[in-house]
């Protein structure tokens, strides 16, 4: 209470500013809370991981003069969004057998 009476937090940056906050309306509500545990872990979900390796081989395209490998890695890009598209709204990792379920449920618990 001192230091803001003193004025110390006047010079902060962002100060008078709205609060950045993050648009989670297109994650399934189920999913919300895991995904945010993921994201402080710095952790990718899988669905966003998928399309981030997809937009990353679409740029690598341009870049490619022989077109048999630009053939081939048309069918790698086809392959990643056929399977981003198999996982539909719900994430398999998160289900009772998939990787990050245990996960999430020990750290619910310690809480």
């Amino acid at each position: 209470m001192e230091a803001l009476e003193k004025g110390e937090f006047d010079n902060l940056p962002g100060k008078g500013e709205p609060l950045a906050t993050e648009d989670i309306s297109n994650i399934p509500e189920d999913l919300r809370m895991a995904y945010r545990i993921l994201k402080n872990a710095d952790c990718l979900p899988p669905e966003l991981q998928l399309k981030k390796e997809i937009r990353q081989m679409e740029d690598m395209l341009e870049d490619i003069p022989d077109e048999k490998e630009k053939y081939r890695q048309i069918k790698k890009i086809n392959y990643k969004i056929m399977r981003l598209n198999l996982m539909g709204k719900k994430s398999p990792l998160l289900e009772e057998k998939g990787i990050y379920y245990k996960k999430v449920v020990n750290l619910l618990d310690q809480k």
